[in-house]
């Protein structure tokens, strides 16, 4: 069997327990893991959740620690085009071989617990298991862990003793599952504080900030607040932010972050405590200049990603209010009022579209409006009634249901049917994840 017929059969045998849902709680994932050998007991781990942000935490460490000579784990939720993205170690995805090894020893292990009349674990708890199981394996020094959502009931969770803690941010997301209000999701994302543990957190929201205090007290565990008076930005570049930063114990002076985007400053603050701490309490060692070159090198695929300038074709996947409000930022920023840009967007039902159709709309006139490949998605046509509501007069908004199609007709667009008397200057994908990985795999042609 090949290795493209090898990943795909592991898949669908992955795949086969998207049917038992998304479902919070421990005891399925610790039963799993149980049987397995409890593989997960022998990670070094760091543990990074929030609401934004988690996933380029997650990667500068990563990188630093790389750079430094580590070999590390990396796992994180969703991938943009290829599941193996999801479980990395030294810088390589898992390859289809060891994956398929690894899915067949888990997947036993599930289904002789479903033979015992057990409740059967999610398909997010094989991801897991199979990534604990690979980095054990492995002999990881350390393992970078993103929460896939939530915190407290998510199957990440069942590590006891990480090394440390990161809540990048706390926002409004994911309302169905962790509560209507900011402080019950900020209480749901502080269920993975563990007793002693220290805690990383860059909120500036009083209500998220007295909820995550008041958790870390009760366990007994060090704080260290992420300000955005510990940072001073000297430098807004298109492609990264050059910036001063002042940790609990330590000055850094020019760092330049690999992402762009002035929330990225914040982002690389948090790695950067993360980092202080594991030399301080963990015998981790790491130079400077690794740590500055890790810090650069970092990048997020999907995350104010630029295929290309000149004029600019953008990838970002935000989903919901707080991540576009990053992205219009960052627009603002770099475009000029004059500037004209054609976005593509599609969005998932659950999300807070109408905020998020106001904001672009407030930066961008020309839209192309589609649908993320997923069951929760926003009908493109209802998008495009939302859209046209805050659109002026001399706005533009079409469907494109598919994003393939969409990225084509856009490219289109923008190389072969733009307006000489006011060319575009920009071309932006957002809304979705879910959709940018498709909008990548097309571009790619082009680009």
């Amino acid at each position: 069997m090949n290795r493209a017929d090898l990943l795909e059969q592991s898949i669908l045998k992955i795949k086969e327990y998207a049917r038992y849902g998304s479902k919070p709680g421990l005891e399925r994932v610790r039963e799993l893991l149980r049987r397995l050998g409890d593989p997960h007991k022998d990670l070094k781990v760091i543990h990074v959740g929030g609401t934004n942000g988690k996933g380029s935490v997650c990667r500068y460490v990563y990188s630093v620690l790389q750079r430094a000579g580590y070999r590390c784990g990396l796992y994180i939720s969703p991938f943009i085009e290829e599941f193996t993205e999801r479980i990395e170690f030294d810088g390589e995805q898992i390859s289809p071989e060891d994956l398929a090894v690894l899915t067949d020893k888990v997947t036993a292990a599930a289904e002789e617990i479903v033979s015992e009349g057990l409740e059967s674990p999610t398909e997010f708890e094989i991801i897991a298991a199979i990534a604990f199981l690979y980095y054990r394996d492995k002999n990881a020094d350390a393992v970078i862990l993103e929460v896939g959502l939530g915190g407290r009931g998510d199957a990440t969770n069942v590590i006891e003793r990480p090394m440390a803690v990161c809540i990048a941010s706390v926002s409004m997301d994911h309302m169905d599952y962790l509560g209507d209000t900011i402080e019950q999701i900020a209480w749901e994302k502080s269920g993975i504080l563990k007793t002693g543990v220290p805690l990383v957190y860059a909120s500036e929201d009083p209500a998220v900030r007295r909820v995550l205090e008041e958790r870390a007290e009760e366990r007994k565990t060090p704080v260290y607040h992420m300000s955005k008076d510990r940072v001073r930005i000297l430098e807004d570049r298109p492609e990264g932010i050059v910036f001063d930063a002042r940790t609990y114990s330590s000055r850094y002076e020019s760092l330049t972050t690999g992402m762009p985007g002035e929330h990225q400053v914040m982002n690389a603050l948090c790695a950067l405590q993360i980092l202080e701490l594991l030399q301080e309490n963990n015998g981790f060692r790491i130079p400077p200049e690794a740590l500055k070159t890790g810090i650069s090198e970092a990048k997020q695929p999907g995350r104010i990603e630029i295929l290309k300038e000149d004029p600019y074709v953008v990838l970002d996947g935000s989903h919901n209010a707080d991540s576009v409000a990053a992205l219009c930022s960052w627009i603002r920023v770099h475009f000029s009022p004059e500037d004209r840009l054609l976005v593509v967007t599609g969005v998932l039902k659950d999300k807070e579209y109408e905020k998020i159709a106001a904001m672009l709309t407030n930066v961008a006139s020309d839209f192309i409006v589609t649908e993320p490949a997923s069951y929760r998605k926003l009908p493109a046509e209802e998008y495009l009634r939302v859209i046209r509501n805050h659109l002026g007069p001399e706005g533009r908004a079409e469907v494109c249901a598919n994003p393939r199609e969409a990225a084509v007709q856009a490219y289109r667009i923008l190389t072969e049917k733009n307006n000489v008397n006011l060319p575009i200057k920009g071309l932006i994908f957002t809304g979705s994840l879910y959709m940018i990985g498709e909008v990548r795999k097309t571009l790619r042609t082009y680009i």
